[in-house]
């Protein structure tokens, strides 16, 4: 075991490389682009022996990746913002394929205006495609999430593609000490890949064909139930990564202090662990509050929010928005418990574009809550004096 002090990006690259893809296939884009760069120096300096695929654009890089999957290697990619806007076909085809491809998707608003800084509207305007999303708070998240990713997406239950995704700039390019595994390790807990099916000369199959009406559904039943089996053997896959390197970030949600909280806040990435540093300081002032940091948005982790959020005030703090409908957590949230329990759910809107949401931010939204004064659904810190 070594420590690494460097960015998110580097460590992403870093695991990538420790979980041995035998093909990548990548275009660069800000403020992903130095994950791509340096999974290229690894192979060209023979540190990963992989075919590295140079593409004019990331719906070419997701195809290529869909290519080298099924014909029965790991692949890997990685991308943000209006890069995986122009994947978003191929996602589906990934998804519906079942290939265990895994990507990064660095965080990054989606344009126009212009703009290079993170929430997450992007990763989550991809949430029906299929493909399994996880959201990452820390840079030894990130580390340790990637190569626990290609041990669910190849899991035969599972067999699905893997998006790991973490807020651009804020972890992206932001140095963290990460403990690094030796390789033999990580070989151990994440053995070659071996497919349940690929596209073979020698053995030939049909796929992806035409499918009648009366073959469809099933299909997307099969996909549904494989997400809900992720939903059980992520938190697995985490504790079994713990007992045998000893990082930990949570199964499907990292619990904080909800043990005897009477309000919790709920938030993913980088405003989830901002929150920790709110929840501490409420706590001194008297307040029992806690944190539920959602690390898993597909599956949704419905039965642990109904579990966390019973009878109990939810503050969630949403860094994306579905335009006409409101912030997508909060909706997911609300959804999960609707017909269970006597439970207030605040949604905040904050943080779009990359605007900074700190520690005294989220406690002002939570005594805001604790104080009887917020609205149901609020756009938290508005600039613009007609914005309503």
């Amino acid at each position: 075991m070594v420590v690494m002090m460097d960015s998110g990006n580097r460590i992403a690259a870093k695991a990538a490389q420790m979980a041995r893809p035998e093909v990548i296939s990548a275009y660069p884009i800000t403020p992903q682009t130095v994950i791509v760069e340096q999974i290229a120096k690894y192979v060209e300096s023979g540190e990963l022996d992989a075919k590295y695929i140079r593409v004019e654009s990331e719906h070419s890089a997701m195809s290529a990746c869909i290519g080298a999957s099924a014909t029965g290697v790991r692949t890997f990619t990685a991308t943000s913002s209006q890069g995986l806007a122009l994947m978003h076909e191929m996602l589906h085809w990934a998804a519906l394929a079942r290939l265990p491809v895994v990507m990064v998707n660095v965080n990054r608003t989606l344009a126009p205006g212009w703009s290079i800084f993170p929430d997450e509207t992007d990763s989550l305007a991809q949430r029906d495609t299929g493909w399994i999303q996880l959201y990452c708070s820390s840079n030894q998240e990130i580390f340790d999430t990637i190569i626990q990713a290609f041990r669910l997406a190849e899991t035969k239950e599972v067999q699905l593609p893997v998006m790991i995704n973490y807020n651009g700039f804020i972890l992206s390019h932001t140095f963290m000490p990460v403990e690094i595994p030796e390789q033999r390790d990580v070989d151990e807990f994440l053995p070659k890949f071996k497919p349940f099916w690929k596209m073979d000369t020698e053995n030939p199959v049909t796929h992806g064909n035409t499918v009648s009406d009366e073959d469809y559904m099933e299909i997307r039943y099969d996909m549904h139930l494989a997400q809900q089996n992720a939903k059980r053997l992520i938190p697995e896959i985490a504790q079994e990564w713990k007992d045998k390197f000893g990082t930990y970030h949570g199964g499907l949600i990292e619990e904080y202090r909800c043990e005897n909280a009477e309000f919790i806040i709920i938030a993913m990435g980088a405003i989830g662990a901002e929150a920790k540093v709110s929840v501490d300081n409420l706590r001194k002032e008297g307040h029992k509050v806690g944190l539920a940091r959602i690390r898993v948005a597909r599956p949704f982790p419905k039965e642990e929010i109904q579990r966390i959020g019973k009878d109990k005030t939810l503050i969630v703090v949403d860094r994306n928005i579905s335009i006409g409908s409101g912030g997508w957590v909060v909706t997911e949230t609300k959804s999960a418990l609707y017909g269970h329990y006597d439970s207030q759910v605040y949604g905040f809107i904050a943080g779009l574009g990359g605007r900074d949401v700190t520690y005294q931010d989220l406690g002002d939204i939570t005594k805001r809550v604790i104080n009887k004064k917020a609205k149901e659904t609020e756009w938290w810190d508005l600039k613009k004096v007609g914005a309503k």
